[in-house]
């Protein structure tokens, strides 16, 4: 049997790390939450990791940053980009960094599952 897929979810905002953690567990998938696009790359679990959601606007690393850095990397996971601020400009941007997908704060619960499914290429 294949091992279940991880997601991680990178987000300063504990209330939204909790709430994906919550939606993610409740799929089946397991799921690692981190503070900072800083801390998720220095946890070593990047190549764990089967898809990537993470915030743009962070203090340190932006989410946009770390797509761009993802998209440097052999085999590294797709990445969600998610924002409150969902302007064109930040959508193209989101784009140009290599996001799978920019999906807007509030999330939409079934929008982020599509996506989910689209990026582990399995139904959930």
């Amino acid at each position: 049997m294949s091992e279940t897929p991880l997601i991680s979810v990178v987000d300063d905002d504990e209330d939204v790390r909790l709430a994906l953690e919550a939606l993610i567990d409740s799929l089946g998938l397991q799921v690692r939450t981190f503070a900072s696009a800083d801390a998720f790359l220095a946890s070593g679990t990047l190549f764990e990791s089967s898809c990537v959601i993470s915030d743009i606007h962070m203090p340190g690393m932006s989410g946009l940053e770390l797509a761009l850095t993802l998209g440097t990397v052999p085999d590294a996971p797709p990445i969600v980009l998610i924002s409150a601020f969902a302007t064109d400009d930040i959508r193209r941007r989101a784009a140009e960094a290599g996001a799978a997908c920019f999906l807007s704060k509030p999330l939409d619960p079934a929008r982020l599952v599509a996506q989910l499914e689209s990026a582990l290429d399995t139904p959930l």
